[in-house]
């Protein structure tokens, strides 16, 4: 309970330390949730979402799961962005998967870690589908990054595939999807020049990132 009570003694410093540098900051977090960004990022601790970009809390509505995924039977996830979507009206979709990713090198090497294993198998299906150019990396690391940057590129198509997106292109709202890769080495966030704004722009963006015809 000592470790508890250190968190929430640390969550008080931080609250007059925010009030004491801007008095109406809560006041404002209270009044409105506006964001621009959707992010889709992976669970893992050293990926917060807000302070990598340096945008402020209600700047950004986030969803995050193991690996980045977006999943067509996920209703967690598909509610969220229906939400951001539909009723925030955000600009921008960020799938943002990162670099040394566990889950995916564990999906890469078929490692076994227990339930979670279920979930990544559609890692391992993004890593089958492109398993001949996996094949001609040799170095390990490489191999495991080269497979972050593919899962994210398959999970834009996935969201661009989804009734909201093609139901919110089909009514002209401005909406874009983007897929990032983080690098927990040097805090430095990649384009993976996989943005699409509308669906018939989704074939030759895919192309493009994944370097295949």
């Amino acid at each position: 309970m000592k470790r508890l009570d250190q968190l929430l003694e640390r969550n008080e410093e931080w609250a007059r330390e925010m009030i004491a540098a801007d008095g109406e900051y809560f006041s404002r977090l209270v009044a409105q949730q506006n964001p621009e960004y959707l992010w889709i990022g992976c669970s893992d601790s050293r990926v917060p979402a807000n302070q990598i970009v340096d945008l402020a809390p209600g700047e950004v509505f986030v969803h995050r799961n193991v690996a980045n995924l977006v999943v067509h039977t996920d209703l967690n996830c598909l509610s969220v962005l229906q939400y951001a979507v539909d009723v925030l009206r955000v600009k921008h979709i960020l799938v943002v998967g990162h670099y040394g990713c566990g889950g995916i090198k564990a999906s890469l090497n078929d490692l076994r870690l227990g339930l979670v294993d279920n979930w990544l198998r559609h890692v391992q299906d993004v890593r089958d589908k492109h398993r001949e150019q996996l094949a001609t990396i040799d170095d390990e690391k490489a191999k495991v990054d080269r497979l972050c940057e593919l899962n994210v590129v398959e999970q834009v198509v996935n969201i661009a595939q989804t009734t909201v997106m093609k139901d919110a292109w089909q009514r002209g709202q401005p909406v874009m999807v983007h897929g990032w890769c983080y690098g927990l080495q040097d805090g430095l966030v990649r384009d993976l020049d996989m943005s699409i704004g509308r669906e018939r722009d989704l074939r030759d963006a895919y192309i493009a990132a994944v370097g295949v015809q």
